[in-house]
């Protein structure tokens, strides 16, 4: 049974939880792949409503074609729209592609900015990804607040708020800003790997000992170690 006493400060206990899921998942990382800051805007942007792996599988193809901001702002769009046609919503993903390619182009001589606020001014860029972006390809700390993150936030009890800018705020305000970026990835991969929006593997998980939602799921070892993926799926 997990210790859900109050003993400890809210923010020790969050420390101890993002300390033991980075044992857990030492190779946390973005489960996208990218090269430069605009691949990973790029993909990051296309990985909305998809999963990593089908970006992974049509970015090869898109960069092949359209490898640098003024290349995809000159896109074809027919073309554009055919290459990311897999991953779905593939007509607002290729508006904005086109647009925050030109944007860019026209505002930062084709260089992705390096600071939330230019980054969150792109067309469809906001947040979430803003903060993807600083982590992932400018190694600035940033927190990624994506479903899984957001869930694992409030089950864990380190804050209440569904809104993402609060609960980044909040979350934030718990761990040195310089774990922020890997404390997202921590959290990412085990809300897909353990802590499930439905049946969280509540007896397989590292840190159960730690979280006031324990019980969500099921308690019993053996069929909770069934429902761990090895994987993780957006």
């Amino acid at each position: 049974m997990p210790d859900t006493s109050l003993g400890t400060s809210l923010v020790r206990r969050a420390r101890k939880v993002d300390r033991v899921l980075a044992e857990t998942y030492p190779d946390a990382r973005s489960e996208l792949d990218f090269t430069t800051p605009f691949e990973c805007l790029v993909v990051t942007v296309l990985s909305a409503q998809t999963t990593d792996k089908r970006v992974n599988l049509a970015s090869p193809a898109l960069f092949a074609a359209y490898p640098d901001p003024a290349a995809m702002a000159a896109a074809d769009r027919a073309h554009l729209e055919k290459l990311v046609g897999p991953l779905g919503f593939f007509r607002a993903k290729t508006d904005s592609l086109l647009k925050l390619s030109a944007a860019l182009v026209e505002q930062h001589g084709g260089q992705v900015p390096d600071r939330l606020d230019e980054l969150v001014k792109l067309p469809g860029v906001g947040r979430k990804t803003a903060n993807v972006v600083l982590g992932n390809a400018f190694g600035k700390p940033g927190i990624t607040v994506d479903t899984h993150f957001g869930r694992l936030a409030r089950r864990l009890g380190w804050t209440e708020e569904s809104d993402p800018v609060k609960v980044e705020h909040e979350v934030g305000a718990l761990f040195p800003k310089r774990d922020w970026t890997m404390l997202s990835h921590h959290l990412i991969w085990h809300g897909r790997r353990c802590c499930h929006a439905r049946n969280p593997a509540c007896g397989a998980c590292p840190v159960a000992r730690w979280c006031p939602s324990y019980g969500e799921g099921p308690t019993d070892p053996v069929k909770a170690a069934k429902l761990l993926r090895t994987e993780g799926r957006a």
